[in-house]
């Protein structure tokens, strides 16, 4: 009776997991040559356990990812794609994130550019990051409709929390002007948060794709591109050619917008073949 007493108090805790271990080690006499210590431990541990899993399921679904299956596991490394595994497994760790650099993923429609996104993003999740994804064309969609609900601060908040953020499709096409504006406040919100970028163009094509007019000298361009000066990890194989990099995000400063690429293991040059 008492035992009882004790599992529905664990269960109405929402301590499922330990009130299952505890029921567990009550129908098993093995149990019994363990001690108080080591009993309770294994109590413990289970609950540790499910509230981690839960904690992760939570991390990958408000993620939102267009691929949540994916994987750092699950990209395939055929011969033809030339794909470099140890890179992938650094970013893997996340270091990138903590130190603020961004990954430009490059390359056309189809050749696996969001599955990679995807499985760094959850990469991210397991290491208990707050990772967003989303498409270019719904994220105009959201800052527009949040500039005229007078919501458009508390969106920018909400990016601004997140650990990493994966932009696919980055600039799929030209930006109006009130859009250039609003990637703009998205930029200035997250300036020492990391991004990965999905993209099908070089990053010398992005300001005109910022700012289409060839006659304006409006600074939005430059502001939006001066955190992401990137160093590209070049190669080509496979079904299209495919870019891959990250940099260092430079100290930004109103009074200063100059800086350069510290030499680390993700600024520098190397080579992936896709």
């Amino acid at each position: 009776m008492l035992n009882q007493a004790t599992m529905d108090m664990l269960t109405a805790m929402k301590m499922t997991a330990m009130a299952a271990e505890f029921a567990n080690q009550l129908k098993d006499p093995t149990f019994n040559e363990l001690g108080f210590e080591e009993r309770l431990g294994l109590l413990v541990n289970a609950e540790w356990n499910r509230r981690q899993s839960n904690k992760l399921n939570r991390f990958i679904r408000n993620a939102r990812f267009a691929v949540p299956s994916a994987t750092v596991e699950g990209i395939e490394y055929h011969e033809d794609r030339k794909l470099d595994k140890a890179q992938m497994l650094r970013f893997a760790t996340c270091q990138y994130i903590d130190e603020g650099h961004h990954i430009i993923l490059k390359g056309a429609s189809g050749n696996g550019k969001t599955y990679i996104a995807c499985a760094l993003g959850n990469a991210a999740c397991r290491r208990f990051k707050k990772v967003q994804y989303i498409r270019m064309p719904e994220l105009l969609d959201e800052l527009s409709i949040a500039r005229s609900a007078g919501t458009l601060k508390k969106v920018l908040e909400s990016y601004k929390k997140k650990d990493l953020l994966i932009l696919d499709e980055w600039l799929i096409r030209p930006l109006s002007p009130q859009e250039s504006y609003d990637i703009l406040e998205i930029v200035e919100a997250r300036c020492h948060k990391s991004t990965i970028f999905c993209t099908q163009y070089e990053s010398e094509g992005w300001y005109t794709r910022i700012d289409p007019n060839p006659e304006s000298d409006s600074p939005v361009s430059e502001a939006i591109m001066d955190p992401y000066y990137p160093q590209r990890l070049r190669g080509s194989g496979g079904r299209q050619r495919f870019h891959a990099g990250a940099q260092r995000l430079k100290g930004r400063q109103r009074s200063r917008r100059t800086g350069s690429v510290t030499d680390d293991p993700f600024a520098i040059n190397r080579t992936v073949k896709y």
